[in-house]
């Protein structure tokens, strides 16, 4: 009988508990629900109560520069009607933070250049600024992952604080998504107030780099469907509402809300 390797034991059980929690992980995603958007509405008392908080959705991300990702690309319609269907049940409360380096950034030791300020590639998408409500969008510039330092999204929410219903969208969902949604679940928790932060699958996403291609330009690696599964996960961990999106004109069915 030969030796029992711990260590091969331990891989083994590793491996297993991997697999299960990803089979469980898939599972739950496909069972997140899809919310009204009038619900929601009237969850929060009124149109004012719901706010759209949008991270990142700018050309370097998705058209244009090194960081530009077709996955990230791919959620621009659906970031596009949950604007378009919020502005239309009355919500006038758009926010959306976005990267404008320096152009001496200390972040880019970790991701290089990008979004400089006055650049191309840190302009918001014309998706986004072509809508006919576009003037009551309000950009607020960021120059750190977390987009309540240094920027004027922390007066803001001393000024009005986190609504009772934020939906947040754009990129990354590992990255920028999962600091600004923390950041406003960790202020109303921290205030003592009750909010419902809104995290739609669809309106989310990361971008993806291969162990081959981090490996020949010297990266990390980067698998976008694992870390966008995982971390749509630690967001509910963390106390955040994901569901597979936010829909228009489905009243009560669907809604998940009692």
């Amino acid at each position: 009988m030969e030796p029992v390797n711990p260590a091969a034991e331990g891989v083994c059980e590793m491996a297993a508990e991997r697999n299960e929690f990803m089979a469980w992980l898939e599972g739950w995603l496909a069972a997140r629900p899809t919310l009204s958007m009038e619900d929601l509405v009237a969850h929060a008392g009124g149109p004012e109560g719901v706010g759209i908080f949008c991270t990142d959705m700018t050309e370097c991300f998705t058209r244009t520069g090194r960081l530009a990702s077709p996955r990230i690309a791919g959620i621009i319609p659906a970031i596009v009607n949950l604007f378009t269907r919020a502005h239309e049940v009355g919500i006038t409360t758009f926010l959306l933070t976005e990267d404008s380096h320096p152009p001496d950034s200390p972040e880019f030791d970790a991701y290089g250049p990008h979004c400089i300020t006055g650049t191309p590639e840190s302009r918001t998408i014309p998706e986004l600024t072509g809508l006919p409500f576009a003037h009551l969008l309000r950009i607020i510039p960021k120059r750190t992952l977390n987009p309540a330092l240094f920027s004027d999204l922390w007066p803001w929410l001393e000024q009005h604080g986190v609504p009772p219903v934020a939906i947040v969208c754009g990129n990354c969902t590992d990255i920028c998504v999962y600091q600004l949604s923390l950041h406003m679940r960790n202020w109303a928790n921290g205030m003592g107030r009750h909010a419902r932060i809104v995290v739609p699958a669809d309106c989310v996403q990361t971008y993806s780099v291969s162990t081959t291609i981090a490996a020949q330009v010297g990266a990390l690696p980067h698998p976008g469907d694992f870390l966008h599964q995982v971390f749509l996960y630690h967001l509910a961990l963390n106390g955040m509402e994901v569901v597979a999106a936010v829909a228009y004109g489905l009243g009560a069915r669907g809604s998940g809300l009692g």
